[in-house]
């Protein structure tokens, strides 16, 4: 009589930290799924870099990034930032560590953040810490009525590191970033529009809104929109007469591209608001 074969326990094959699909209508979407609480570890930072690269090689026209139906991200990884023996259970990271750590973070923020196409944070429940931060690095935020937004690392002793400091002192004004920054508070989502941290607050989930406008700008005119976003972002780093130059430059390079010719050809023959863009 044959022995029967012992077979060994399936393995679990854990899924993608940051799961991405594409709509019918042409929208990239980018999800975190780390847990409950969504950390923002190396690992989802990387995986995050890589689902970016990916975007901006396949000329992606709009991107949404979510963390789910109750939670954006809580932060960064904190258990990454200590080191476990000798005397102290729980002894802070040597600064190279932490250079290394946060150098990941920065790296792909920046990546997102330099996407030529418009990127939209969908932000249901709390964005806190690098969650954050994560949603600074996009263009729009549309936030559920149940979202939280703060930066609480002075509570821990420590400061931002991923653009609390700088995104959103540029977005909401260094007096009121310095509010969240030295407090540690966290601002529900009607403050976060008051003060313009958010551009949008939805009853509910706040996915299907953010795909709406993601996939209105994606039947936008790609060309013009990226050269848009450059003039923005660009102007913001020299002076006033700096980005007017820029912008004047820029302006003169959007009427080279295919989406002046269809525009300004379908405003003269149809009116405004009827171009149809490739």
């Amino acid at each position: 009589m044959t022995e029967p074969t012992a077979h060994p326990d399936p393995v679990e094959v854990p899924g993608p930290l940051v799961r991405h699909e594409r709509t019918d209508a042409g929208v990239d979407v980018l999800t975190l799924s780390h847990g409950k609480v969504n950390a923002l570890s190396s690992a989802v930072l990387a995986e995050l870099r890589d689902r970016v690269g990916e975007l901006r090689a396949a000329g992606a026209r709009a991107v949404v990034v979510t963390g789910g139906p109750k939670l954006f991200a809580a932060g960064a990884d904190i258990t990454e930032f200590a080191e476990r023996g000798g005397d102290e259970p729980f002894a802070v990271a040597a600064p190279e560590r932490v250079a290394e750590i946060g150098a990941g973070f920065l790296d792909a923020l920046e990546d997102l953040a330099a996407l030529p196409c418009p990127t939209i944070a969908a932000v249901n429940g709390v964005a806190l810490g690098g969650g954050c931060e994560l949603a600074l690095a996009c263009d729009l935020r549309v936030a559920s009525d149940r979202a939280r937004f703060g930066q609480p690392e002075i509570l821990l002793g420590i400061i931002p590191g991923g653009g609390g400091t700088q995104r959103l002192a540029r977005l909401i004004g260094p007096a009121r970033a310095k509010d969240m920054v030295l407090t540690g508070r966290a601002v529900d989502a009607a403050e976060a529009l008051d003060v313009g941290l958010v551009d949008r607050v939805v009853d509910g989930d706040a996915l299907a809104p953010a795909l709406e406008l993601a996939t209105a700008l994606a039947q936008g005119p790609a060309a013009a929109l990226a050269l848009a976003k450059r003039a923005v972002d660009g102007g913001l780093d020299g002076t006033l007469s700096d980005g007017l130059r820029l912008e004047q430059r820029l302006f003169v390079d959007s009427f080279a591209t295919g989406d002046a010719a269809v525009g300004v050809r379908s405003f003269l023959r149809d009116g405004p608001g009827k171009a149809q863009f490739p």
